[in-house]
């Protein structure tokens, strides 16, 4: 969690309709692929389970060589608070984007006690 997920061009996130290119987006869903699996080496098997996609496309996707469209973005953004997050940051509604946020807290808090009860 947390961190910047957006491509490293300045200090804030490019603005204005034409401001965002493919590989801009690539980035950015990649990062935020990155972000919903961390350090896991699941990540391809678990989009294509949500997605139904390849593994060679779920790879593309983690790497930012490619990026999903429509109905693959929508999938992805059910099953994860990290996509979900990016996709509302991308279209200028940080507001919209605190809900994620929350429930990303919310999974991690879980997993936090769910570890310290097993250390208990």
């Amino acid at each position: 969690m947390g961190g910047n997920m957006f491509p490293k061009k300045g200090s804030s996130f490019p603005v204005g309709r034409d401001a965002l290119t493919d590989s801009e987006f690539a980035q950015v869903i990649a990062s935020a692929l990155k972000i919903e699996f961390g350090s896991t080496r699941n990540g391809a098997k678990m989009i294509m389970k949500w997605t139904g996609v390849s593994q060679r496309t779920a790879k593309n996707w983690l790497n930012g060589t490619n990026a999903p469209s429509g109905v693959h973005l929508i999938l992805l953004a059910r099953e994860s608070n990290a996509v979900l997050k990016a996709i509302m940051l991308l279209a200028e509604r940080p507001e919209m984007s605190l809900g994620a946020s929350l429930l990303s807290l919310r999974r991690v808090l879980a997993e936090t006690m769910a570890a310290l009860d097993q250390m208990i």
